[in-house]
């Protein structure tokens, strides 16, 4: 990922989250578990044997808070929604930020699969809205504010 790009989409992603308590309103069927990233076109055979691959590249040091990241906007989609706050297609906005900013398709698979995640689990738990949604709600959205204060602030440049 560009790290410059990942930090700027987490900060915006915080500024967003701070900054609004989410009262745009969007369809429910808007607030979707992502598609992993479509296949690239098939390549015609080659008469030269194929390159070795490059090595695998290290993952950053801050993938593991992007994935939580993603996890938790898939999460909040799912359950802000539920609640009827109608801003869960900002949280699927963000998400969608952050796998356009990632520049390897195994990277932005890691993310949506993450985002996926974070969606079903409460999507086959909560079917609706009561005092234990509101509260993940809320300490997901201070968790979120966290996670992107801290990348913004680790990694931002």
């Amino acid at each position: 990922m560009r790290r410059s790009a990942a930090i700027v989409i987490a900060a915006s992603v915080l500024a967003a989250l701070i900054g609004q308590g989410g009262a745009a309103e969007s369809p429910a069927s808007k607030a979707a578990p992502l598609a992993s990233a479509p296949a690239p076109p098939a390549r015609p055979p080659s008469t030269q044997a194929p390159a070795p691959p490059p090595p695998p590249e290290r993952p950053p040091p801050y993938e593991p808070q992007l994935l939580r990241l993603a996890e938790l906007l898939g999460s909040l989609a799912y359950l802000r929604d539920l609640c009827g706050l109608g801003d869960s297609a900002e949280f699927r906005a963000k998400m969608a930020a952050l796998l356009d900013a990632e520049s390897l398709e195994q990277r932005r698979n890691l993310l949506a699969g993450a985002y996926n995640k974070g969606f079903r689990d409460y999507a086959t738990s909560y079917r609706v809205c009561g005092p234990a949604a509101n509260a993940v709600i809320e300490r997901y959205l201070n968790e979120t504010a966290r996670l992107a204060a801290d990348l913004a602030s680790r990694y931002g440049g």
